[in-house]
């Protein structure tokens, strides 16, 4: 397998024509270090962090076939977020309205409890279909013992998958080792992404998670909005081949607006990765690529994308800059997080012209790196 030599740091990996990198020398001594190295990082303390999604076989979260990690928690409140049940921190209870089958077990796991509650139950569309029996009437307090015992009891409950949990609490080796299931999948370029959510908010766990990839020779990636302390950014790099990182508007105001935050700290940790990325053939730093996502009436605008290719251009005009298509798939998760989409009528995605147009003011700013994910 191409990896990566376990007894050398990151920063002193030789790469590969490839691009790749070379992995431990041949022969019995380099098979037992590995080993041992990984046992040692296995055997290390671990962290604890919160997820909500692992997927597998995944090809627009860097090279190759990826594992892709979501970690629960952001720092944004985007209008149009694509995973809207990873932008709170703490965990939530979901209601999969097409998976409940009406057994109204959830109800009487709560009655049991002494809770009152109060039930709104749908007529079946014919004879053969059970009336679906939803439980709206018990408000979910993450903070209430009492009460996140209650849910638990539901969800417990609950036979087929109609009610259950947004996310879920992991170690580091735990889940370290679950994605290391996949080594045969990463031998041609693939490897493991941690997206969410804002993998950043979770560092400490973030940053051990990618090590213990790392030292088994996965390729590791971020993706990232940056809407973090420095500090936070520092802790997850050492242990970094790509990061993947947002610049979705420019101007503060419309920022505010569109994602409730102020952009001055995405900004001031776009242009540390810029400098960095420019200094990487005198220093070890990962491979970094800038993205907007085009978000009809938000950021897909031209005086938007020119401003971001400016500011990117002013900092390091050979970045790779990548323009994401909008992507109309999220519309469909905002009633299970009980939030509005912002539109009422959901745009289709770009045509290949109308990217391309894009990228064309992108490339006029001085940019010398554009490319379209379509």
């Amino acid at each position: 397998m191409r990896g990566y030599d376990v007894k050398k740091p990151p920063s002193q990996r030789r790469k590969t024509s490839s691009g790749g990198f070379t992995g431990p020398r041949s022969g019995r001594g380099s098979v037992e270090g590995r080993n041992d190295q990984v046992n040692r990082w296995y055997s290390a303390k671990a962290e604890r962090g919160t997820i909500f999604d692992v997927r597998r076989f995944s090809t627009h979260d860097g090279s190759g076939i990826r594992t892709t990690v979501f970690f629960k928690g952001c720092s944004l409140n985007c209008r149009w977020c694509h995973n809207p049940e990873g932008i709170p921190t703490t965990r939530q209870p979901l209601f999969f309205e097409k998976r409940c089958i009406g057994c109204r077990l959830c109800e009487k796991a709560a009655r049991a409890a002494g809770e009152q509650i109060g039930v709104e139950r749908t007529m079946p569309a014919g004879n053969d279909e059970p009336a679906s029996v939803l439980v709206r009437g018990i408000p979910y307090r993450a903070h209430d013992t009492e009460n996140v015992a209650l849910w638990e009891r539901m969800i417990e409950s609950c036979p087929s998958g109609a009610l259950a949990w947004d996310s879920r609490t992991v170690t580091s080796a735990a889940l370290a080792s679950e994605l290391l299931r996949d080594l045969p999948f990463f031998r041609h370029g693939g490897g493991v992404t941690l997206s969410g959510g804002e993998p950043l908010l979770q560092p400490e766990f973030a940053a051990d998670v990618l090590r213990r990839c790392q030292t088994a020779g996965v390729h590791t990636a971020i993706e990232t909005a940056l809407a973090v302390p420095e500090a936070n950014l520092r802790t997850v790099l050492p242990h970094l081949d790509h990061v993947f990182a947002d610049c979705k508007m420019w101007g503060r105001a419309a920022h505010i607006a569109a994602t409730g935050v102020p952009n001055d700290r995405i900004l001031a940790n776009l242009r540390y990765l810029l400098h960095g990325a420019r200094a990487a053939g005198t220093r070890c730093f990962p491979t970094v690529t800038i993205r907007t996502p085009l978000i009809p009436q938000f950021t897909a605008t031209e005086e938007n994308i020119r401003a971001v290719a400016q500011f990117l251009a002013s900092e390091n005009p050979a970045i790779h800059y990548e323009l994401l298509n909008y992507n109309p798939l999220a519309a469909a998760k905002y009633h299970l997080v009980g939030r509005a989409y912002c539109f009422d009528e959901n745009p289709h995605k770009y045509m290949d012209d109308e990217m391309q147009h894009f990228a064309d003011v992108a490339q006029a700013e001085g940019l010398k790196n554009v490319t379209i994910d379509k």
